[in-house]
């Protein structure tokens, strides 16, 4: 039988999020029926009743209270409704159920009611037109957990970057990368990967500068900051190598030479992954499907997430495709059962 119940926020209940979220209870409906898995749904009830009902109304999604009790698939409101949620429109009230929905899934992971936090996502703008200043779930999860060093890994199939630093202009990532914020991504990095069932966790450092430096031709940063600190994991017993010229770094761990890669910025490590994760029709040069999930490391909660944004564009059109959160399903799945074995 099926442990604790999984939250799963909306995100901001405009975009995507109702529509792949219904879309991903349908896909896992054998699974939940089986009591191998069970849903609890945060977010607007309402804007999620609409999407069941155009997308899966195959689904029964019972609306419940906080202290139970809970099916398999149910769903729990985050706030009071205001003016209708209607789909690809900006609003505060998205960005507040948006972060209504976090804080109450944060609460409910950290009092031990549910196992782990899938979001989907959310709009920033409309989350600081709501008045929450934050730049995206990672920096806010850290907030409402008391977390001061938590990082970023996406990951799509053998491909698991994890981030130094993330929402930060390119000019402040020098300044940020520092030794001690090398050491902790080093050390949650090979945590997670051990937690995902890889005993010996190879993991290479992406380089700053381009040919890691070329000798301090291009930087010195490689040579002064990451070698150290590279040295110091190799010294205490861990599989990792780098700098690794950043151009060639990700080629390898496709290759499967290692089993994570460390970048220094959001794009350096968010590229490579939803290249290979987005596919494109060639014809059309649309989005046909994506793939890829958003794991935050360093927190007292279990938390993944869809590796996309809330798609305005499409929201409501029937055409969003559900498989990143399903894979963010199955990954705070697996993070949920280490944690419960260890």
């Amino acid at each position: 039988m099926a442990s604790r119940h999984l939250a799963i926020t909306m995100g901001d209940p405009a975009g995507i999020g109702p529509e792949i979220i219904v879309r991903a209870a349908a896909k896992l409906q054998p699974r939940i029926a089986a009591g191998d898995l069970s849903l609890v749904i945060i977010g607007s009830n309402a804007a999620l009743e609409r999407a069941r009902a155009r997308f899966a109304p195959e689904l029964a999604i019972e609306a419940v209270e906080e202290s139970g009790p809970w099916p398999a698939l149910c769903a729990l409101q985050a706030g009071p409704e205001g003016e209708p949620i209607i789909p690809g429109k900006l609003s505060a009230d998205g960005g507040r159920f948006a972060f209504q929905a976090v804080e109450r899934g944060v609460r409910l992971a950290l009092a031990g009611r549910v196992g782990g936090l899938v979001t989907a996502p959310l709009n920033k703008e409309a989350l600081n037109s709501a008045g929450y200043h934050y730049a995206g779930h990672t920096e806010m999860l850290a907030e409402l957990t008391g977390v001061k060093s938590s990082c970023m890994m996406l990951a799509h199939g053998n491909m698991r970057v994890s981030h130094v630093t993330t929402h930060i202009a390119l000019e402040d990532v020098p300044k940020r990368a520092t030794p001690e914020r090398l050491r902790r991504v080093i050390e949650l990095t090979h945590d997670t990967l051990v937690r995902l069932g890889i005993d010996r966790a190879r993991i290479a450092v992406a380089a700053l500068n381009p040919h890691a430096g070329e000798g301090g031709l291009f930087g010195r940063h490689d040579i002064d900051i990451a070698e150290p600190v590279i040295a110091e994991a190799v010294a205490a017993g861990l599989d990792i190598v780098g700098p690794v010229p950043g151009d060639t770094v990700f080629v390898k761990l496709r290759a499967g030479q290692y089993d994570a890669v460390i970048a220094n910025y959001h794009d350096q490590g968010h590229i490579p992954v939803k290249l290979l994760g987005f596919e494109v029709d060639p014809d059309t040069g649309k989005w046909m499907d994506l793939s890829g999930v958003n794991i935050t490391l360093g927190l007292p909660i279990i938390r993944t997430s869809v590796d996309h944004g809330t798609a305005f564009d499409i929201a409501g059109k029937g055409i969003a495709n559900e498989r990143s959160l399903v894979e963010a399903i199955e990954y705070a799945e697996r993070l949920a059962a280490a944690r419960a074995a260890a």
